[in-house]
């Protein structure tokens, strides 16, 4: 740890916002990781502005987390600063058939927004256990939906601290990408259009996608989600099945029983585990159908 550095940081956000040594398990939807060096909470776009702008002045890495759904910390944590962007960020407001969200919100919440408000179209979104600045990056889909659908607008901050606005038009979304992936834009907060809907016929089909994931996927274990990215042409789930890997284990970590898709931690996995398990079914994939399996976890810290 560096004292100067954390002085530094306590100029640009209050005590309570900064944290030291803080274990990331207690911030990942796996329940794995050692401590980050800094954890710190803004609580606006400014905060999160000059903080940005403080870890490049001092070249000290930095990552932004929502609520961690989509990673897999290394045990030995992370050297750097670990900026959350989540529920200090997270407001929601309706605006005739626009919902004007923060980066931090909800995918979830802001679906429950739409349905208070009779709007249709991201009831996909319902159940994707993310936050929207995720969703907006990685172009967060599911059920045959997906975010550049109903993107409008996303705000951005860009790495030399500029506030931009990109319409839909300029995202270049493609699956599990984006303009701001490709750019390390970090999301502040973005416009959602839907359209007038139903409110019950609405609420039906959230319930129904519900059922769907709770008979398919193993939600009562902590993961990351699907752990590969789809394969062209084939879906990365049943290659792992026909591969003979359902159940398949490395230390506490397992390829789902329920769902060969999903990597769950069973029981007290570490990361270690998970990551010793994810490179196994890839290689056992690849030796049997010669299909690379591409992670769709993002991984962060030294393997």
């Amino acid at each position: 740890m560096d004292q100067r550095f954390e002085n530094e940081l306590k100029k640009v956000l209050s005590e309570r916002q900064v944290k030291t040594g803080e274990p990331m398990e207690m911030h990942t939807t796996f329940r794995v990781g050692g401590p980050a060096d800094y954890f710190v909470l803004p609580e606006t776009k400014e905060e999160l502005r000059e903080t940005v702008l403080l870890c490049r002045r001092e070249e000290m890495p930095y990552y932004i987390l929502g609520n961690g759904s989509n990673l897999l910390v290394s045990d030995k944590g992370y050297r750097g600063v670990i900026i959350q962007v989540f529920k200090s960020m997270n407001k929601i407001r309706a605006d005739g058939n626009c919902i004007h969200a923060q980066a931090g919100a909800l995918l979830s919440a802001i679906a429950a927004r739409a349905l208070e408000k009779s709007l249709k179209g991201f009831e996909f979104a319902s159940g994707i256990p993310g936050t929207l600045g995720g969703a907006c990056v990685m172009n967060a889909g599911a059920y045959g939906g997906e975010m550049k659908q109903v993107l409008k607008q996303v705000t951005v901050l860009d790495s030399e601290g500029n506030i931009l606005a990109i319409p839909s038009e300029d995202l270049e979304m493609g699956y599990r990408t984006s303009i701001i992936a490709k750019e390390g834009h970090i999301v502040l907060e973005a416009v959602i259009e839907l359209e007038e809907g139903n409110e019950e016929e609405i609420r039906s089909l959230m319930e129904e996608l519900k059922n769907k994931r709770v008979e398919k996927q193993p939600l009562e274990y902590p993961s990351a989600g699907s752990t590969f990215k789809r394969p062209e042409g084939y879906f990365a789930g049943k290659l792992i099945q026909d591969s003979g890997l359902r159940g398949f284990s490395v230390g506490g970590a397992q390829v789902s029983e329920k769902h060969c898709g999903f990597v769950i931690n069973k029981d007290h996995a570490t990361a270690a585990d998970i990551a010793e398990l994810m490179r196994r079914v890839s290689q056992c994939v690849e030796e049997k159908f010669g299909v690379a399996l591409e992670p769709e976890v993002k991984r962060l810290g030294e393997f």
